[in-house]
């Protein structure tokens, strides 16, 4: 039996105010986020946990067997606001969709001066999600989410890319000429931008990454060079066997990537002890379906475990040993707002 529901999680009529608030205030997001206190430096410690929340805008929806675990908006927010609860999670990459459902969630707690998720935290927008799972031109994925100009206007702390690689599709040089531009941009705004350089193959079920040392490391050379500057630039890389070869092909701080959930936390977390440990430009993680939907289990409870991998230097099995300890904890935590 799942230690978390949304349904409990996240109450009706706070469901329902997000679009009321759509509908009757639009400028109620931007509001917040004009209100929100910022941290004075991205990552105090030089090490970041952040979460991952932009694939539906890919229509990347499936989870285990499930195909539409993604498409439902009140698990996934309620989902992102529980792992929000946890304190070694330093924030959150999305779309803007998504940031201003939880810029009107925590605006409702702040005027009611309960304590709320995003203050200090740093939030990322996606920039890029034109490339459709499954469409003709997938790997075409020109910007089609917030600009530089908007990360700025709304009080961001980065932007995030993707740049798929098949080196037989001329479309992949397309985006790539697009996240360099994109790189530029950031770079004139001082916008720390987070790159997720992946080279692929397409194979009966679409393009597969090919998570190789020496794939991803030369496919990190080509990415540290993008744009007219790499010093806002940030890696956002896959684990694989042999991850020393991928930290030697940078000097650029890496953040890994999650990829599909596993079901089962174990494999993830020992794969961020063996990748924190592979150089010290690895600086932590940028991770989704592994930590929200980490099967049976909840998911504040893996953000926590992930968190003291990055933060602490924990083992795995440390990690793994402090899930029972944070499971269940603050469960009711929305359940003190007062009728929104």
């Amino acid at each position: 039996m799942s230690s978390f529901s949304s349904r409990s999680f996240l109450p009706d009529a706070l469901l329902a105010s997000i679009t009321r608030l759509r509908v009757d205030d639009p400028d109620f997001a931007w509001k917040a986020a004009q209100v929100r206190r910022r941290r004075e430096r991205l990552a105090p410690n030089g090490k970041l946990n952040i979460i991952a929340a932009d694939h539906p805008a890919r229509m990347v929806t499936k989870v285990g067997d499930d195909a539409l675990a993604l498409a439902d908006r009140r698990d996934y927010l309620a989902r992102i606001l529980r792992v929000l609860s946890s304190e070694p999670v330093d924030g959150i990459m999305a779309t803007m969709d998504i940031l201003e459902d939880l810029l009107i969630v925590d605006a409702l707690l702040r005027d009611q001066a309960l304590p709320t998720f995003l203050d200090d935290r740093v939030l990322i927008a996606s920039m890029n999600r034109g490339g459709l799972a499954g469409s003709a031109w997938e790997l075409d994925d020109p910007m089609t989410g917030a600009t530089a100009a908007a990360c700025v206007a709304w009080r961001l702390d980065g932007a995030k890319v993707l740049l798929r690689v098949d080196e037989s599709e001329p479309a992949s040089l397309k985006t790539m000429l697009a996240c360099a531009a994109a790189i530029s941009e950031c770079n004139a705004h001082r916008l720390p931008m987070f790159l997720e350089p992946l080279p692929v193959k397409r194979n009966a079920k679409g393009y597969a990454v090919l998570k190789t040392p020496d794939a991803l490391a030369r496919l990190a050379g080509v990415a540290a060079a993008l744009g007219d500057s790499s010093r806002f630039l940030w890696l956002k890389l896959p684990y694989c066997d042999g991850y020393e070869t991928v930290a030697r092909s940078t000097t650029l701080p890496i953040l890994l990537l999650g990829g599909e959930s596993a079901g089962s936390p174990k494999p993830f977390l020992q794969q961020l002890e063996s990748a924190m440990r592979a150089g010290s430009n690895v600086r932590g993680a940028l991770v989704g379906r592994n930590v929200l939907f980490p099967g049976d289990e909840d998911p504040l409870a893996i953000a926590t475990a992930a968190g003291g991998i990055v933060h602490e230097g924990w083992s795995a099995d440390d990690a793994v040993r402090a899930i029972d300890a944070c499971r269940g904890r603050g469960l009711d935590r929305l359940q003190a707002l007062r009728s929104v």
